[in-house]
């Protein structure tokens, strides 16, 4: 009996890519041999513009290969377009965090701050903690859409363990989890700007900033994570760390098709996702599990005068939600590889992908920090051939 949820492999993307542009270019007689993607010949424009090939969760994009190539063709004498290819990534990365934070941060402002007492009774209680949870699952649902192109990270702890465990080239590394950092940063200069007001009837006098655990109207909780004041460093530690686990475990079973899989649901999925995290594992430390998502807003309130209690707050707590999500995501994949997953990955190498630091390979090395190496045009033509 088929799999209802089973979605096609990329060689079938591939063949029906290679069909549309054999069609397209029979049937276009200003494509020049020179411009067809699939030629021998096709060094000027495919070359230098590779495809964007990111297949991390959650988003699987080899269906847009095509409409990638096309675009490439049809522009590849526009400046914007050449200059766009090379943004695109981190650009949808950091849109990609600042939605999620616009929602997920503006969610958190509602909530604490229509609390005050300060405010007429009309105005007051617009929501409750399972708004927060509501939020954040639609910020990350609504991010993952925006950056699908780019896979839909929005963590540089997803980032990591797609370089880890699923071919991500390791070079991208630096440059996703600074567009994510910054989106962060800026989606929280949003809600700071829009929430200004409120921000100053809570706190009780514009020039008033605080931090929780310093003030009874502390606002910095709108923007990042304060562990609960009866929390200790253990298990402040461990309460990201088992998030985060949970949240690549589950993220990996989403995206992988030989088991049932989420396909083209996976943005829905995750919605489902966050919120069950904030509504079980969310209240002790805040659930950041996401170095951005807390160190973008967290650096932001202090360059706008929350002070240096940012930083001291919970004993020096701002250094655990941007660690430990990466101890956490790391398990949480290596549990899912090592007993379920049984596609490429370095847990299903000789000895555990140990064999490859042991002794290093310098061509797997150079794959796994730029990605698969390119074939040439004539490697191409022929493979679609054989496909053909």
């Amino acid at each position: 009996m088929s799999n209802p949820f089973h979605t096609p492999t990329k060689a079938k993307y591939d063949d029906d890519a290679a069909t549309h542009h054999r069609h397209r270019a029979d049937s276009d007689p200003t494509i020049t041999q020179s411009e067809h993607p699939y030629s021998h010949e096709s060094s000027s424009s495919g070359d230098r513009f590779p495809l964007h090939a990111e297949h991390g969760p959650p988003i699987d994009n080899y269906n847009n290969q095509h409409r990638l190539e096309d675009d490439y063709g049809h522009h590849n004498k526009l400046w914007w377009s050449r200059v766009r290819h090379y943004l695109r990534d981190p650009a949808a990365e950091f849109f990609g965090t600042f939605i999620m934070i616009i929602f997920g941060d503006g969610s958190v402002a509602q909530v604490v701050l229509s609390a005050s007492p300060n405010l007429p009774k009309t105005s007051q209680n617009k929501g409750d903690y399972q708004s927060i949870s509501w939020g954040w699952g639609m910020g990350v649902m609504m991010g993952v859409y925006v950056a699908g192109c780019a896979g839909g990270h929005l963590n540089p702890a997803i980032t990591f363990v797609n370089c880890l465990f699923r071919g991500f080239p390791w070079k991208k590394f630096p440059i996703y989890a600074s567009a994510q950092v910054a989106g962060c940063f800026c989606g929280a200069a949003v809600i700071y700007g829009n929430y200004k007001s409120a921000i100053n009837v809570f706190e009780g006098s514009p020039d008033k900033r605080t931090v929780p655990g310093y003030s009874e109207t502390a606002t910095a909780g709108v923007f990042c994570t304060y562990p609960q004041p009866f929390m200790e460093r253990v298990g402040m530690f461990f309460s990201e760390f088992i998030a985060s686990a949970v949240l690549v475990f589950v993220i990996f079973a989403l995206k992988d098709d030989n088991n049932l899989g989420a396909g083209n649901l996976v943005p829905l999925a995750l919605f489902f996702l966050i919120f069950a995290l904030g509504a079980t594992l969310g209240w002790e430390t805040g659930y950041a599990i996401n170095l951005a998502r807390d160190f973008g807003p967290r650096l932001f309130t202090y360059f706008v005068g929350y002070g240096h209690e940012v930083w001291s707050a919970g004993g020096y707590y701002f250094w655990i939600p941007m660690i430990a999500p990466f101890f956490g995501c790391t398990f949480g994949g290596f549990l899912y590889d090592v007993f379920i997953f049984t596609g490429q990955s370095p847990i299903n190498t000789p000895w555990m992908g140990l064999k490859r630091i042991i002794r290093p390979n310098i061509a797997e090395a150079r794959a796994g920090m730029y990605g698969k190496p390119k074939k040439h045009g004539s490697e191409k033509t022929e493979e679609i051939h054989q496909k053909v």
